[in-house]
């Protein structure tokens, strides 16, 4: 059993605004139904407005919170411009912003833009996203609340390499290294962000939420050595709710406030792989994806 240290935690959301990606289904689903609870208004951002809706009025009333839903398709450049639009529009602060939504090991596609879908969707999309709703933390640091950037990444990233020459994965195509690539992003993502917001008040996580049984897999149930293995992997697997705690404990917890830019898997802090650490090829990233989004244009 996993331990359940996020919801554990006994912290009060009260007036907040918490912003979750992907959470109408799996660990996103778990993570806002907690939030929730502890009096925060939830803001689902979801690629299908149907579902988030259906998912939000069962949230709503099994807490009798606030939950509402903006449409996001992390594929589309434009989407994520029009959804942050939306939110700068109508809210004042964000208080937590959770990356979860995600895409893994998918056939080779493109995003509308060309890129690369797992990239494009896991990092880029994400990138694209919480740089433009940042003005919104930094106003809730601004209003006393020590905000928080919580971006769920994967243990894949251990075996992910930048593919600096290729990112878009245009001359070969491994769908599980290209998965591995995206979730290595992350961390780098994370790492990099901590390093900008220094002395802003807002703390930036990275986690690994455990192998989990959700929708995120899909692709994966197709392959023949994943029928041979899961018998086995079963034992291993967490339910969406066990999945969820170490991105709950992320958003709540108090002792790691300061410890921004940090790895976490199963409730506490562990060493990202050597490749996510380093602070050159986080830098690096950071400036391909201000170009790829569109945010730099020399």
């Amino acid at each position: 059993m996993a331990p359940m240290k996020g919801s554990e935690n006994k912290s009060k959301l009260d007036g907040k605004v918490v912003v979750i990606t992907g959470a109408n289904t799996g660990i996103g689903k778990e993570t806002a139904k907690d939030i929730s609870k502890r009096g925060a208004r939830v803001i689902i951002l979801c690629r299908n407005t149907d579902k988030a809706k259906a998912a939000a009025e069962e949230i709503s009333k099994e807490t009798g919170g606030t939950v509402e839903v903006e449409k996001l398709d992390l594929s589309s450049l434009k989407s994520v411009r029009e959804c942050a639009q939306k939110i700068l529009e109508k809210e004042e602060k964000i208080d937590i912003l959770v990356n979860n939504a995600g895409v893994m090991a998918c056939p080779k596609t493109l995003t509308e833009d060309g890129l690369e879908m797992q990239i494009g969707t896991n990092h880029f999309g994400h990138f694209l996203l919480t740089e433009m709703l940042l003005p919104l933390v930094k106003k809730s640091a601004e209003s006393g609340f020590h905000p928080r950037i919580v971006i769920v990444s994967s243990l894949a990233h251990e075996n992910g390499k930048m593919n600096w020459d290729d990112i878009n994965w245009e001359n070969s195509y491994d769908e599980l290294k290209a998965y591995s690539q995206s979730k290595l992003a992350n961390v780098l993502h994370a790492v990099e962000l901590a390093k900008k917001l220094e002395n802003t008040g807002i703390s930036v996580y990275s986690l690994h939420p455990g192998v989990i049984d959700t929708e995120l897999g899909r692709h994966m149930q197709e392959k023949w050595y994943f029928r041979i293995i899961y018998p086995v992997m079963r034992v291993f697997i967490k339910t969406p709710l066990q999945g969820a705690q170490t991105q709950l404990f992320c958003c709540l917890e108090e002792s790691i406030a300061d410890h921004s830019g940090r790895y976490y898997s199963d409730c506490k802090e562990k060493q990202a792989a050597s490749q996510a650490r380093s602070e050159e090829d986080a830098k690096k990233l950071w400036e391909i994806s201000e170009k790829l989004v569109g945010l730099k244009t020399d």
